[in-house]
């Protein structure tokens, strides 16, 4: 209330004020917010030549560090993006170029960059992993390097990335699901365009809610901007919103989403893991499991039914089960499939644990696992890298994982708007190769949802159009040795496909 009354004092007196002083009140105000808002300049770009061993083979290439300005309608600049490329040399500018980005909202790329695809890689998202683990990058064997070359994006409040404008302007114009889009497709097209790539094959890579991203960047590129995108690939994609945690009343869809991720977390604590026991599992969740929970407890068989089909595929205490009627959420399955050794399993990975801080307490009250273990040597290792190894020296602040950027962010009204782009950009376009990547163990993108996603779609005259590709692992199945270079092999006949 009293904000609004400042708010209309301060009209009142512009009214009373001539034309000629309030422009010059106006002025002296704006110059007042421009100069709070200056920020020390970012360095120039910087390169320097490099070399990994990929694939059994040297590979020279130079890495760069630069940034590109975000500009309003009128000119103006009000936010700077900053990137992480890997170019091969010799590559030519008809070389395959991909761009990639993660999720969060709030995270950087250094994710994909340092953890899956980058020629260089450090250790996280398994077990055993720390805070304090060393953030000295080696080779990474299963870079895609060798085959393409790759530009690593930071969202606006990610990375060095920043924005220049005040916190109400930020939030408008960066963090929101639509405003997200615009920009970080022009920021793709600023880059094409400065590189002087437009001719190269193009790829578009998203993890998490980057899987959110690619493809409505993808359309935009190819019906707004006019750049067309030769590949998507979606790591652990966050795809339809719509399905989510929120539609519990009526729609049986989160129940069935989250249980074969669970499923497939017990039967590899078992060493039973195979796509064979997964299929059986994958068939009990779209037939009898859906069909039991519409009847509901209507049919009392039914509720017998699901009950030992879930104590069993879980592996939790049946008296738990039966207390939830067969529907387990992912943040008690996590606490209590645990709860013996006294940790607590990674809605990233559900069998990659941590011990529980706070073992007797009712609600969790600890942080993600893999989170908590990543955020340090991720950070260290990628300003190591960008400040002492390219030289592109800045004291600014480094975020790989923003809070603040996720709290902030605007979400909007659940929709399944990148499902929607991805039919439209592959429709109009018969050579674009999509792939779907996930891991067995995820619960907070599970691989079901895109399963069932895919076979809604229509076929657009091709068999499997949309490759769905799933490894061992978790969200970040790539941290896995033998997932990571699954991936690379079904990603390098991905792009061999392509065109």
């Amino acid at each position: 209330m009293l904000r609004i009354i400042a708010t209309g004092i301060a009209l009142a007196f512009l009214a009373a004020v001539p034309i000629a002083a309030q422009d010059k009140q106006v002025t002296t105000t704006e110059k007042k917010v421009d100069d709070e808002m200056k920020f020390p300049p970012l360095p120039a770009d910087k390169t320097v030549r490099q070399s990994a061993v990929i694939g059994g083979r040297a590979i020279a290439y130079d890495a760069t560090v630069g940034k590109l300005s975000v500009r309003d309608g009128k000119g103006k600049e009000i936010g700077q993006v900053v990137y992480t490329t890997y170019v091969a040399v010799g590559g030519g500018a008809d070389r395959p170029v991909t761009f990639a980005f993660n999720g969060g909202p709030g995270a950087s790329s250094v994710y994909l960059n340092m953890g899956a695809v980058g020629p260089k890689r450090i250790s996280f998202a398994t077990q055993g992993n720390a805070p304090s683990d060393s953030p000295v990058a080696s080779d990474n064997p299963d870079s895609w390097l060798d085959f393409t070359d790759l530009v690593f994006i930071d969202p606006i409040g990610t990375g060095f990335s920043r924005s220049l404008i005040d916190e109400a302007a930020t939030k408008k114009a960066f963090y929101a699901n639509d405003p997200d889009i615009k920009y970080l497709s022009k920021i793709v097209f600023d880059w094409l365009v400065k590189a002087g790539r437009l001719r190269s094959p193009k790829y578009v890579m998203g993890e998490s809610y980057g899987g959110y991203r690619a493809p409505r960047i993808a359309y935009e590129l190819q019906s707004q901007i006019g750049v067309g995108v030769t590949g998507l690939i979606m790591v652990s994609p966050y795809l339809d919103p719509a399905s989510g945690d929120g539609a519990t009343a009526l729609s049986p869809l989160p129940w069935m989403i989250d249980l074969p991720s669970m499923a497939a977390a017990h039967l590899e604590r078992e060493g039973h893991l195979t796509p064979a026991a997964m299929a059986d599992v994958e068939a009990y969740t779209r037939g009898e499991f859906a069909s039991d929970l519409l009847r509901g407890r209507s049919d009392a068989q039914a509720v017998t039914r699901i009950v030992g089909h879930v104590t069993a595929l879980t592996g939790l205490d049946p008296s738990l089960v039966q207390r939830m009627g067969g529907r387990v959420d992912s943040g008690t399955f996590l606490r209590e499939v645990h709860r013996a050794d006294g940790t607590i399993g990674s809605v990233y990975d559900s069998n990659v644990t941590a011990f529980d801080p706070f073992p007797w307490s009712a609600m969790r009250q600890s942080n993600d696992p893999i989170l908590d273990a990543l955020i340090a040597p991720t950070t260290s290792a990628m300003v190591d890298f960008v400040t002492r190894v390219v030289g592109w020296k800045t004291d600014a602040g480094y975020h790989a994982l923003s809070y603040e950027v996720n709290k902030a962010w605007d979400r909007g009204k659940p929709d399944d708007t990148p499902v929607q782009d991805l039919r439209k950009a592959i429709a109009a376009d018969p050579h674009m190769a999509v792939m779907i990547a996930h891991g067995w163990d995820d619960l907070s993108c599970p691989f079901f949802a895109s399963r069932l996603i895919v076979d809604q779609m229509p076929s657009f005259g091709m068999a499997e159009r949309i490759k769905l590709r799933i490894y061992p692992g978790g969200h970040m199945f790539y941290s896995r040795p033998d997932s990571g270079a699954a991936f690379k092999r079904d990603a390098r006949a991905l792009y061999g496909r392509s065109g």
